[in-house]
């Protein structure tokens, strides 16, 4: 293969990749490689494709990497002392899930309602509508990684990739999966947030491959600081600067970090075979796009009189739309890269808008049974996956969702699993879940008190969710300040088995000292006890530790501080969360419905 002037990957044997063995064709494929493509135009047009897509994924990757707050102490005593403010991100860190399409369509079927975050879809519907799928192509930063690595293994780039590049019956299936996934979101179940490209590449890098990335840039670094050698540990330290502005402040660990990883790394990996094999099979929301696409008042016009058959056009194509003469060409599967009319050495192909409609396939055989199939599939999706213990009641102790949260029926019906809450949380309190909440809740968030704890005035999760699914509030609302009620996520108990004052009678009150509320709702009892057991024994005061359920508002403070580190003596469960008027551990009227 050879780079040619116009930035076009030309054959150098490519009379074996011609589909019709002629002169002209051959002659076509010489003045590609001498002279490249005669559309000065397409050729344009394909430079501004790689601008977009370098400034779209380094946006994304800039826009995760701050998706963390840096303390500042002044602004923090302020919101303390005022009660009334909301700690916020000084960038839209969520602007790439807030216009996406497909979460705004899935969360207001499920939930009735669009979320006031999610108006801004419309601006890549309605030129979607108009022109095609240029997001795919353009701006998708999942899209552009697979454009790219797809361009590292060059022994798909001569015939294989021209017999890869022509339709496949199987690109229908991205199609059944929109289908069935929102079919799940009538039955008020969204889990378009499991194959949503947003969504995904939001949960696998920012809790998947950046604490990966982190861990072994930061250990890394350290082994050369132990070198000793002035040069190496001047490269150490530039290096911990850098990552300081790559990553979070602290390592963070996330709950079924490998798993996420491990799928991610995968899809890359899948264009070794297929270029964008994710995109043409699998993506919802490129079948979505897809969709609105099929009558765009831009697209491709053919000169089938002057094509060739050199098939240089489809060997370029990144979507397999059939761009080569002859034959129509399917808008819903073209991502408008443009290098079809970038490649073509006869000036045959050209993108203006109201092309002739007889250019254009429009049509998609989804085949009648499969469709009822795909839709029974997003039917059954929701008796199936809460017929599992306290979906309502949440029996299950480990289900504590993040501060501000709705009512479990609700939040999930706009929670998409994106992941930036967990990504912007200070103190790596949230994690993705596993079967805490049965099938449906998958990936959605969940507190791990042991590996952090929720920050007393901390509301950064709602500040980010795009869907609603945690309530933007403010610190007096979680505080419980000026009227209001604090927000409990749930209630601290104590296994006196393992407190070391009540079991061993070694003095600690640590969860004391960590207890954040005001008053403490962890207050401790002085008792005397015989330090030998013995009669005339030595006696000692210690302070033994008690719970008060009406102060806790399950921070998870004590817990992560407890130190009896295998299995803490002092834990949280969601008993008694603000959220589920029926989850309670103080008597009380409950509403009757």
């Amino acid at each position: 293969m050879a780079l040619g002037w116009s930035g076009i990957y030309v054959p150098k044997s490519a009379e074996q990749h011609v589909a019709a063995d002629t002169p002209a064709a051959k002659d076509s494929i010489r003045k590609a490689r001498e002279f490249g493509a005669t559309s000065r135009k397409g050729r344009t047009l394909v430079w501004m494709r790689r601008a977009s897509q370098t400034f779209f994924l380094f946006l994304f990757f800039y826009l995760l990497s701050k998706t963390e707050y840096i303390p500042d102490f002044e602004a923090a005593a302020a919101i303390d002392e005022k009660g009334d403010a909301m700690l916020g991100l000084d960038m839209p860190v969520n602007i790439f899930l807030s216009i996406d399409p497909l979460v705004g369509l899935s969360t207001a079927i499920a939930a009735q309602s669009l979320f006031k975050g999610l108006v801004w879809c419309v601006l890549l519907a309605v030129p979607t509508i108009l022109l095609g799928r240029f997001f795919c192509g353009w701006i998708c930063p999942f899209g552009t990684l697979h454009h790219w690595t797809a361009a590292l293994w060059p022994d798909i780039k001569g015939g294989k990739r021209i017999k890869a590049n022509r339709l496949k019956p199987y690109m229908r299936v991205k199609f059944y999966i929109l289908v069935a996934m929102l079919t799940a979101s009538i039955f008020s179940t969204v889990q378009i947030g499991l194959l949503d490209p947003i969504c995904l590449m939001v949960r696998s890098v920012g809790l998947g491959v950046m604490p990966a990335m982190n861990f072994a840039m930061s250990n890394g670094l350290d082994m050369l600081s132990l070198t000793n050698v002035d040069f190496f540990q001047t490269v150490a330290d530039q290096g911990h600067s850098l990552r300081a502005s790559m990553f979070t402040q602290n390592q963070a660990m996330y709950n079924g970090t490998v798993f996420l990883g491990v799928m991610f790394l995968g899809l890359i990996f899948t264009n070794r075979f297929v270029t964008r094999l994710w995109c043409r099979m699998l993506c919802p929301l490129g079948a979505l796009l897809g969709v609105f696409s099929r009558y765009s008042i831009f697209g491709m016009r053919k000169d089938h009189e002057k094509c060739t058959g050199c098939n240089l056009c489809l060997l370029n194509c990144q979507g397999a739309a059939e761009p080569q003469g002859g034959v129509q060409w399917h808008a819903a599967e073209c991502h408008l890269c443009f290098n079809c009319e970038g490649a073509c050495p006869e000036d045959v192909i050209h993108f203006k808008f109201f092309p002739r409609r007889s250019d254009v396939a429009v049509g998609t055989d989804m085949g009648r049974r499969t469709m009822l199939s795909s839709v029974a599939a997003g039917a059954v999706m929701l008796p199936l996956s809460r017929a599992s213990t306290g979906f309502f009641e949440n029996n299950n102790p480990k289900l504590i969702r993040p501060p501000g949260s709705v009512e479990e029926k609700e939040f999930l019906e706009r929670c998409i699993k994106c992941g930036e809450c967990m990504k912007v949380c200070p103190t790596n309190f949230l994690h993705p879940a596993a079967f805490e909440a049965g099938l449906e809740g998958i990936w959605t968030p969940i507190a791990i008190a042991r590996v952090g704890y929720c920050e007393h005035s901390c509301t950064l999760c709602g500040s980010v969710c795009p869907t609603g699914a945690i309530q933007p509030i403010v610190t007096a609302q979680k505080l419980g300040t000026d009227g209001h009620e604090a927000i409990r996520l749930g209630t601290a108990f104590y296994n006196r088995g393992r407190c070391l004052p009540w079991s061993m009678d070694v003095p600690c009150i640590v969860c004391e000292e960590w207890c954040p509320t005001t008053p403490k709702a962890i207050w401790v009892e002085e008792v005397e006890v015989h330090k030998e057991r013995e009669e005339g024994g030595e006696i000692i005061k210690l302070q033994r530790p008690h719970v008060d359920p009406e102060r806790c508002i399950g921070c998870g403070a004590c817990e992560y501080s407890c130190p009896v580190k295998d299995d803490p003596a002092v834990y949280i469960t969601n008993i008694n969360e603000s959220r589920n008027d029926y989850n309670t551990l103080l008597l009380k009227i409950i509403p009757q419905y």
